[in-house]
């Protein structure tokens, strides 16, 4: 059975578009080599990496704070996720047969931010890099990924209702005249930056409790492959080599067998963690898939992308909030989370996780049932949209309301204590 079937669709009397679609389980048979070799290779590099790990000393030390595992733990686990990842897409040009064997598989622009982000995570965890220098390795990855112009594209699908198509004059001075076509190249530009930072970041700040970003990841990345199947059944391809059908496919099956592949390791209680360079890297593969779903302008299935990623920019808006009420800066760490308030409610680590993950598979179906809505029914989600908002804020006001909870406690036991050194009879206690 062929990997992609030729559609002739009649438009305007005689004249007629081509493309070719594909049949998503053809297409998920023919990459499934790429998810086999990601598990395979994870698995087996998971070992060793902890071993260097060990003999160099890059330890993760318990505080009974944020960091709340027993004893200390190695923490390259991202070197093994990123080994696997990359293996398994350089293989994918060699394993993968039929008619998908034609679809360009990873630009080169993703594999040059992959390393770049996997340097910056790597030299954090080893070095403990100032803050701008983390950001500007991301930085690095998100001027990378804006070669493919997949920013400048979704810019004008959010745009192009108010400003038009991109030829179209956005003002004009005299003989000076600025098209749509820069505005949507520079909003594109800054959309990309912003996606980086902000889902690198997201995934980093959720990564605090053993097997919680690997295992939530791994749902995340089956809620983004079922968007790329169904995106392959439905668009069009009239060049296979240019369009990005293989690439989220490839991307999404690498990053579920990396992730499974090193959480038996990390699961709790944890052998091995991810460290920055690994939390990094998952953040960054998601959002390059995000980002993907918007390579035809269509900003509904981004959107559907971000409600699958939802628990990380839910955790990362919160911490925002948090903060900004307490008067810290955001860099500050602290230990009211979302995992951090689960584990305590809960009482303990394991059942955090199971609920968290929980959680990430309702915004998983939800995010799959916006793209199915958008791209198999071509109508409105508005009320998939609008229960995915009331989700996240019934989740949002929960844990808002306990971390304040959690804070004027604390505030209450500082006072006791400042009353009862200002008790008559204290200094003499304190002098005898």
């Amino acid at each position: 059975m062929t990997d992609l079937v030729p559609t002739t669709t009649p438009l305007h009397g005689d004249s007629e578009v081509q493309g070719l679609l594909f049949r998503p389980l053809d297409l998920l048979n023919s990459y499934a080599p790429v998810f086999l070799i990601a598990f395979t290779v994870t698995l087996l590099a998971t070992p060793f990496v902890r071993k260097i790990a060990v003999k160099a000393g890059i330890i993760d030390m318990p505080d009974r704070q944020r960091k709340l595992h027993a004893y200390p733990v190695a923490y390259l686990g991202g070197l093994a996720v990123f080994l696997g990842v990359i293996v398994s897409l350089m293989g994918a040009t060699f394993v993968t047969r039929g008619e998908a064997a034609s679809l360009k598989v990873v630009p080169f622009s993703v594999v040059i931010g992959m390393v770049a982000i996997v340097f910056t995570g790597l030299a954090d965890d080893i070095w403990k890099w100032d803050p701008r220098l983390k950001v500007a390795g991301q930085l690095v990855a998100a001027a990378a990924l804006a070669i493919e112009d997949v920013g400048p594209r979704l810019a004008e699908g959010a745009l192009k209702s108010v400003f038009g198509s991109p030829q179209d004059t956005l003002f004009s001075i005299g003989q000076f005249a600025v098209h749509n076509t820069e505005l949507y190249y520079w909003v594109g530009t800054a959309l990309v930056a912003l996606f980086v930072i902000g889902g690198c970041n997201a995934a980093n700040l959720i990564d605090g409790l053993d097997g919680l970003l690997s295992g939530t990841t791994s749902i995340t990345a089956i809620g983004l492959l079922s968007v790329s199947l169904m995106m392959a059944m439905t668009e069009r391809v009239e060049d296979p080599e240019q369009s990005l059908v293989g690439m989220r496919v490839a991307l999404s099956l690498a990053l579920l067998g990396a992730t499974l592949g090193f959480l038996p390791y990390n699961f709790n209680p944890a052998m091995i963690f991810l460290g920055d360079c690994g939390s990094l890297l998952l953040g960054y593969l998601c959002v390059v898939i995000i980002m993907s779903f918007g390579e035809q302008g269509q900003t509904e299935l981004v959107i559907a992308g971000l409600v699958i990623f939802g628990l990380p920019i839910l955790d990362t808006i919160l911490a925002i909030i948090r903060r900004k009420l307490a008067g810290l800066p955001f860099h500050s760490a602290d230990s009211n989370h979302i995992h951090h308030l689960l584990k305590r409610s809960l009482g303990g680590v394991k059942i955090a996780v199971f609920a968290l993950y929980g959680i990430t598979v309702c915004f998983g179906v939800l995010g799959v049932a916006m793209a199915a809505t958008r791209l198999l029914t071509d109508t409105r989600v508005l009320a998939i949209v609008s229960l995915a908002f009331a989700f996240f804020a019934f989740i949002s006001a929960i844990a808002i309301k306990v971390a304040r909870q959690a804070t004027w406690q604390i505030q209450a036991r500082n006072m006791e204590r400042t009353d009862v050194d200002a008790a008559p009879g204290a200094a003499s206690r304190d002098t005898a």
